[in-house]
């Protein structure tokens, strides 16, 4: 596993990130043959020690407002799997967010799913650019290299982002196993959802919980779209995935179907 920490000091003069801080990203299984390469953008629930958890409690930070709950566990087992190049965001969505854009709607939420977040109440540009220079940056910038040394060792490569959702939402029991989320590109999520379908067991949904057509989406539009890549994100309910064993449980289910699709967006 490699990890990576921010290159350089922050635009208050100083690191953000202390000798005792998470790295802002780690790559698992780099040398993967596979096609393809995972993301995993609200990886962890890590918070800066300058930034005090936010002022929040740790269990409020383990909640699915902190990040996106077995999405790790479910991502590296898929790693695994298919043998491909993981790469996964080291701090907590809370922190700075790192599939919207910076600065923007969802960046730095000052309320989360009705929960108060004291230490992203009223921050500056300063504020919001220290916090994308040590954590969104890095992580955006080693996605950016694995997929330029992937196509320099001359692999057609498509992009698959894994996320987790929470099972209720603004009152709502939500009732899909998993989502594909996508936009104008039909290529990869059209055979996914086609095979997870064939899986009589799972209600699938079709750019639901979320979808990758809203404009906050930051990740797909700016690693895939630019580089004409299949692409599309994986969403997987949190409680299916909550312990180890069953985000690896269901990263063994899902995984032939996104072999097969994978394969089928590059072939075509």
């Amino acid at each position: 596993m490699q990890v990576g920490q921010s290159p350089g000091p922050s635009p208050i003069g100083r690191p953000l990130l202390g000798p005792d801080d998470p790295p802002a990203f780690a790559v698992y299984n780099e040398a993967g043959n596979a096609p393809l390469l995972l993301l995993c953008d609200h990886a962890s629930n890590a918070v800066p020690e300058a930034l005090g958890n936010l002022g929040l409690s740790p269990a409020e930070l383990g909640r699915h407002i902190g990040w996106d709950i077995g999405g790790l566990d479910t991502a590296r087992e898929l790693a695994r799997l298919l043998d491909a190049p993981l790469v996964a965001s080291g701090y907590s969505r809370l922190v700075i967010d790192c599939n919207r854009w910076p600065g923007g709607e969802g960046s730095t939420p000052e309320v989360s799913d009705g929960t108060p977040v004291p230490g992203n109440r009223a921050l500056t540009e300063t504020d919001i650019a220290a916090r994308a220079a040590a954590c969104f940056w890095p992580y955006h910038r080693e996605v950016d290299r694995q997929l330029d040394r992937m196509r320099a060792e001359g692999r057609t490569v498509a992009m698959l982002v894994v996320h987790s959702f929470t099972p209720r939402m603004a009152g709502f029991d939500r009732p899909w196993h998993v989502g594909v989320l996508w936009n104008d590109d039909a290529r990869l999520p059209t055979p996914l959802l086609a095979e997870l379908q064939r899986d009589s067991g799972l209600v699938v949904g079709d750019n639901e919980p979320y979808s990758a057509r809203a404009a906050y989406e930051y990740t797909l539009n700016v690693h895939a779209r630019p580089r004409r890549l299949p692409h599309c994100s994986l969403e997987v309910r949190q409680d299916l995935i909550a312990t180890p064993d069953t985000a690896c449980n269901w990263a063994r289910r899902l995984a032939p179907a996104i072999g097969i699709a994978v394969k089928t967006a590059l072939a075509g």
